[in-house]
Formats: structure tokens, sequence, C-alpha cells
């Protein structure tokens, strides 16, 4: 037992060696001087913002949403601190042997692993990268905004016109911005083209739908088949359109659905756009009505029905058509214009409701199929009225 002990506390005391290279610090090093600091500090961090939230913010007599950015703004201080401190505790562990580790991280990362002319390539290379594609998207989305928000206002252009102009500066600027920073990391662009084209020779077949993507996205800008705010019908699926990226395209759906649809799809179908050059739509109810029903009376119920939808617009007005005579009643339909056609369905339905409530106060019949069954055998037949009003007749024997 002693022996065991022993051996438990030499392993904990004892540097730690990996292969035959011996660190400085041991187990008990890495317990005492790393995880109680970084748990005794995250316990800290949690102590003092429920000390903030429940103890400082909440009995103070301001509004929930005042309440909610002050906790926001406290919380991300918070983590600053925690982030420093969490350095400061492993600079404090790695004591004088820190320069030695970050020297030779940095050599790891430091070494080229593609060279072309002038170009060097590193890990450190790349992760340069990762600020450049942020910066420069980060410059064309505020370059958007101001464009749209100021200079485009000052010209008479239609609401597509001004989506493709916008969002081609962004595009043009974002590629700008990328080549500018990707120079000033040190990557020789004509260097790396030829990378580039021997890597497209290979991946090529398979990048097919993106570049078909692609392209199909740069004629959505110049062709406006579409534009952000858009309802549109697509295979099927009818949404509004959210957002026009150059691969894919954003549609939220009317059950609250986000679907992706590739760029190449948009251009190689049919698209049913409600709102192209104007959002106003026509909605279409049908209804039939039995033959011994007043025409004249269907007509005017449904008109004024049209005039009091809480969506419809006064002009163009309502439009009463008589369709067809059909086999169990006279169709027909009221056509009414709307201002919005994100608000077709609920239209649709409210019309619906009224026409149900509005027949059924003026005993307006709605037929619906009927099926009478005359039984009769060859010692008796059966009174039909047993069975039906008598309106059709099948006979079976």
């Amino acid at each position: 037992m002693y022996i065991v002990v022993e051996s438990i506390i030499d392993f904990f005391i004892s540097p730690i060696r990996i292969n035959n290279t011996s660190l400085f610090f041991s187990p008990l090093d890495i317990i005492l001087k790393l995880i109680l600091p970084v748990f005794g500090i995250y316990i800290l961090y949690k102590l003092l913002f429920f000390l903030v939230k429940d103890l400082i913010l909440k009995p103070l007599k301001i509004t929930i949403d005042t309440k909610n950015k002050i906790r926001i703004i406290i919380k991300r201080i918070l983590r600053i601190i925690l982030f420093f401190g969490f350095l400061l505790i492993i600079i404090n562990f790695l004591g004088k042997e820190i320069l030695k580790y970050i020297t030779s991280i940095w050599e790891v990362l430091s070494t080229p692993f593609f060279t072309s002319g002038s170009t060097r390539i590193s890990i450190v290379t790349l992760i340069f990268t990762i600020p450049v594609f942020f910066i420069a998207s980060l410059i064309s989305k505020k370059t958007k905004k101001i464009i749209d928000a100021s200079l485009l206002k000052q010209f008479i252009l239609d609401p597509s016109t001004k989506f493709s102009i916008s969002n081609l500066i962004r595009y043009g600027l974002f590629t700008l911005c990328i080549l500018l920073g990707l120079t000033i990391i040190g990557i020789d662009l004509s260097s790396i083209a030829v990378l580039f084209g021997v890597l497209g020779i290979g991946v090529g077949f398979g990048l097919q739908g993106v570049v078909a993507n692609f392209f199909s996205g740069l004629v959505i800008f110049f062709e406006r088949p579409i534009k952000e705010g858009d309802r549109i019908i697509i295979s099927g699926i009818e949404g509004t359109v959210s957002r026009i990226r150059i691969l894919s395209t954003v549609v939220d759906t009317l059950t609250n659905e986000t679907i992706f649809i590739p760029n190449e799809k948009l251009i190689g179908n049919s698209i049913h756009n409600n709102s192209y050059k104007n959002p106003n739509i026509i909605v279409v109810n049908s209804v039939q009505v039995s033959y011994s029903s007043d025409l004249e009376q269907v007509q005017e119920i449904l008109l004024s029905i049209a005039r009091d939808n809480p969506y419809a617009i006064p002009r163009p007005v309502p439009e009463f058509r008589l369709i067809a005579f059909q086999d169990h009643g006279i169709e027909v339909e009221i056509r009414t214009w709307i201002r919005l056609a994100e608000n077709k369905q609920v239209s649709l339905a409210w019309t619906n409701m009224q026409i149900w409530k509005k027949f059924k106060e003026y005993h307006i019949e709605i037929p619906f199929h009927q099926l009478d069954l005359h039984i009769k055998t060859k010692n008796q037949s059966i009174n039909p009225d047993e069975f039906s009003d008598g309106k059709s007749n099948m006979a079976l024997d």
C-alpha cells in the first residue's frame, strides 16, 4: 500500500515526459497552476454576472428592453475580462518557457508548404486570409447599405434596377477587397493562378453545379426575374424571396420554412412571380349555387363581400363572373384586387368564410354531390322515399 501511494505521489510531482523529452511541469503543476485557476476565474465570472443581473439590474425601475441591453453589454465586458484572465493564467503557467514555445509554434506555422516565385503560402498565410475575407464582406455589406439608403434614392429607378445595381457594386467591391487583401499578406495572384488552373482541371467536373449556380446568380442580377421581397411560386413552392445570394436564393414559405433554392433552378424553371411589376394581385373565389338561386342576388352578395374585404383596394373594382353550368349547380366567382400579394391566402380564406355566412343568412344553397339508391328485387320493390329524397336515381337489379 505504501509503495502504491508513493508511486502516485511520484507521478504527480515528477515532470511529464513525452518520448525522450522532459517537460518543465508536472501533473500537479497543471492542476494547481492551470486547471484550478481557470475553474476559479470561471466561477467568479458566473458569480459576478448573477450579481449584476439579479441583484443590481432586477430592482431598477427601467424598461425590460433597457435591462436586456445593459445585461448584454455587461456580459460582453465580463467575457473580455474572462478571456484576458485565461490568457494571464496560461502565461503565468508557462513562465520563462513561454517565449520558447511561442517561437517553436511560430516556426511550424510559418513554414511554407507551397512556394511559387515570390509567393510562400504557410499556415500563417491561410490564417491571415480569414480577416481578409471578413473585412471584405463587412466593407461590401456596409457600402451596399449606404448606397441603398442614400445614393440610389436620388435616382428615379424601379426596385429591381436598384437591387441589381447595389448587388453588383457589393460583389464587385468584395472581389476587389479580396484581391487587395491577398496581395497585402504576400500572395502573388499571378503565381497562384497557375495552381488554380491545375486544380481546376481536377475538380472542374465536381464543381459544375457551383459554376452553374454562380453564373445563374449573375443572370438574376442582370435580368432581374425576381428581387428580394417578391412573392413567387416555383415547382409548387410558394413563398417570399428574402435574400438573393451569388449561389442560391433564400425563400421563406407560407408555413414559415426557409428554403435555399440553387440559382440554376430559378433560371432553368418557370417562375410565377406575383409581384414582379406590381404588388397588387387578383384573388379568385369560386363557388357553386343551385339552379333555383337568384343569380342577381348572388351577384350582389358576392360584390358586397369583395368590397368589404379588409385586404382589398378600391380600384380596380371587384368583378362577378358566371363561369359555367355544371351538373350539380351554377359555378360563379368573384375577383378581388388586393393590395399585397403576400396577403393572398388570408384574403382567400376571409372571403370564403364570408360567403359561407352570407349564403346561410340568405338561404342560398351550395349544391353538393348526392347519390340516391333504389333497390329492386324480383318479388318486391322498396319505396325509394325511405332511402332518399328522390333527386337522383340509380337502379340495381
